[in-house]
């Protein structure tokens, strides 16, 4: 939980290991350079489109898994598959990228 002035250390975390500063330097030179990588790279790398794609990944293998018996089934497959197909379009690039 942020609590006071911590916004501009989180925001500014990822300039600093990409500059070479800290000891991760090392490791972060042979990866993804956020800043020349293109926008829908650095929208599907954030931990919230990760975690969404992966619950709403789970949620229909779970449906699947137990079977579709009913129309309730049915629905929450839809609702799972929409949920991806959301987190799938919010990747996208968009035209003013």
């Amino acid at each position: 939980m942020l609590i006071g002035n911590e916004r501009n250390t989180v925001e500014q975390m990822p300039s600093i290991l990409l500059n070479g500063s800290g000891d991760t330097s090392g490791i972060v030179e042979g990866q993804i350079d956020l800043k020349k990588s293109p926008a829908w790279i650095t929208r599907v790398l954030r931990i919230e489109w990760l975690g969404q794609t992966v619950a709403s990944i789970c949620w229909i293998a779970s449906v699947l898994a137990y079977g579709i018996s009913s129309s309730g089934d049915w629905l929450q497959l839809c609702a799972a598959s929409s949920w991806l197909l959301a987190n799938i379009v919010a990747a996208l690039p968009a035209e003013a990228d």
